[in-house]
C-alpha cells in the first residue's frame, strides 16, 4: 500500500514536515549565513564530478513504510549516480533523501525537532547528517553507526565525504568580527 504524500505549499522561508506537523524554517541570521556560505564554498569543489551541493534544496523524504514528507536542509549533497536516475522535474524536488546533510543550528531550534530530522533522514537513506552548533562551536556527525562530536580544534572528515577535510577552527573563524 502506498501512503499519501504530505504536500506543503512553498513558503518563504520554507516549511518542512517535522514531528507530525508543518514547521516554517526561521530566516537565518548573520552567523548562520556565514557558516552556510563557508561550508558551501568548501564543499563545492569537492563535489565536482561526484554530485551536486545545494542550499535550502527541498527534498521529498520517506523512511521505509512512512509517508513522504518535505524536508529542506541548510546544505545537501546528492551523488551524481543518484541524480542520473531522476527526471527533470524530480531533479528540482527529489523524491529521496540527500546523501549528506548539513544543518546549522539557530538559537531557537528545538532539540526534539532537530533529533526528529536526523532520525528521519538517516532512516530514509541519508548517509551522514552534520549538525553545526555555532553557540558551542561543536559539530556532530550522525551516521548509521552513531554520533561523533568534534570540537573546534578538530577537522570535519568522514568516509562518506572521502577526501573532504575542513578544520573547524577555520569554519568557526567565520563567526569572529573582522574589525
Amino acid at each position: 500500500m502506498v501512503l499519501p504524500e504530505i504536500v506543503l505549499p512553498t513558503t518563504k522561508p520554507e516549511t518542512e514536515w517535522v514531528r507530525g506537523r508543518p514547521v516554517q524554517k526561521v530566516s537565518p541570521r548573520r552567523d548562520h549565513a556565514r557558516l552556510q556560505t563557508a561550508l558551501v564554498v568548501a564543499l563545492y569543489p569537492w563535489a565536482k564530478g561526484r554530485g551536486e551541493v545545494g542550499t535550502e534544496w527541498r527534498f521529498r523524504v520517506a523512511p521505509p513504510g512512512e509517508r513522504r514528507r518535505p524536508l529542506v536542509p541548510d546544505i545537501s549533497f546528492v551523488s551524481r549516480a543518484r541524480l542520473r536516475a531522476l527526471s527533470g522535474e524530480e531533479l528540482q524536488v527529489p523524491p529521496l533523501a540527500p546523501d549528506v546533510v548539513f544543518e546549522i543550528l539557530l538559537p531557537g531550534d528545538r532539540r526534539e525537532d532537530v533529533a526528529d530530522k536526523i532520525d528521519v533522514l538517516l532512516r530514509a537513506g541519508t548517509l551522514l547528517v552534520v549538525i553545526v552548533d555555532p553557540q558551542s562551536r561543536l559539530v556532530r556527525l550522525h551516521d548509521a553507526t552513531g554520533t561523533q562530536v568534534l570540537r573546534e580544534d578538530q577537522i570535519i572528515e568522514h568516509r562518506v565525504l572521502a577526501g573532504f577535510r575542513y578544520p573547524l577552527r577555520e569554519l568557526f573563524a567565520e563567526l569572529d568580527r573582522a574589525d
